[in-house]
């Protein structure tokens, strides 16, 4: 019996799927998204991922997306990795998107299955080598099926992993045992891209997760992979059950995740602004859960440097459950 490698984390463990902010006219505001991504890089996320849809790509423009790229590169420096949303559903523009954020100062590539078209699975390989030999940064596939349309099969991804730049997939196929084989066959590093998945895929061998909530919540989110990390399984369990009231308001309450992303960062004083049409903001009511969600998880994780480590004791962990 072979060991199983060592989990390759590429863009580190636990990345957000940052929101882009806006002017209240509507506007990108890049000094407010320098700020918001530079307080969670403060806050423990090793990575920032842009332009994906919880940072409204449908509708931001291609220099919209190139500038926002640019400012928060020059705002974090090295640091983090800064991984850039190029996906469409032409191969020509995701090649045009990607080779600008490459320029911009991305370190990687967030690459969407091309969606409504539905392309079989050859087609899906050849899109996905395409963009990795037009850039000299590496790409994560993002597999969305509820979103696309299209799944990108374990075979597809078996076959695609050959390729020396296709080095990481946002997992949303909600399908553990075929992610599972996915990582025990090849060397690409899996990321949960739904808040409930985070734990279970992590424990079969996943990197970390690309999360939404932690926009407003990233100690919290990266906590659970810091204590299953240190062997403290139980404690880890217990963490990531903490999260998942506020993590089933944001992702599962019939909204998209950007509204209530904004509507929770604009409550606690974060930078977010409006959302763009269609898009509509979130009302007072959700507001008010989210805020309310939120407060309780930041009474045991309070934000800044001055909460200290994430608490070591599971008799603590249980005794706030």
């Amino acid at each position: 019996m072979t060991m199983p490698r060592p989990r390759p984390r590429p863009f580190g463990r636990a990345l957000c799927a940052m929101i882009t902010p806006f002017t209240a006219d509507g506007g990108p505001d890049l000094d407010a998204a320098q700020k918001l991504a530079s307080h969670l890089v403060a806050e423990g996320c090793d990575g920032l991922v842009l332009n994906g849809t919880t940072g409204e790509s449908p509708t931001t423009t291609d220099a919209e997306k190139t500038a926002l790229v640019r400012a928060v590169r020059e705002a974090v420096g090295d640091r983090p990795a800064v991984v850039a949303g190029v996906g469409s559903a032409s191969t020509r523009h995701t090649v045009e998107l990607g080779r600008a954020a490459q320029s911009a100062g991305a370190d990687g590539l967030l690459v969407v299955t091309p969606y409504y078209s539905r392309p079989p699975q050859a087609a899906l390989a050849a899109h996905f080598r395409q963009v990795a030999d037009a850039v000299d940064i590496p790409l994560m596939l993002y597999d969305i099926p509820g979103r696309t349309g299209t799944r990108i099969e374990p075979d597809t991804l078996t076959r695609v992993s050959a390729h020396p730049r296709i080095v990481a997939v946002k997992d949303c196929a909600y399908d553990l045992l075929g992610s599972s084989k996915v990582i025990a066959r090849t060397s690409l590093a899996y990321y949960s891209g739904c808040e409930e998945t985070n734990l279970p895929l992590y424990a079969v061998g996943a990197a970390g997760f690309v999360s939404t909530v932690a926009n407003a919540a990233p100690r919290p989110m990266r906590a659970v992979l810091d204590a299953f990390d240190a062997d403290r399984t139980a404690e880890a369990t217990a963490l990531n059950q903490l999260t998942l009231p506020l993590a089933e308001l944001m992702m599962a309450s019939g909204l998209p995740g950007t509204v209530t992303a904004k509507a929770l960062l604009g409550a606690i004083g974060l930078p977010a602004g409006p959302v763009r049409e269609p898009l509509q903001p979130a009302d007072r009511e959700t507001a008010g859960g989210l805020l309310a969600a939120y407060e309780e998880l930041a009474r045991l994780y309070p934000p800044g440097p001055q909460a200290g480590p994430a608490p070591t004791l599971l008799g603590s962990v249980q005794s706030w459950t």
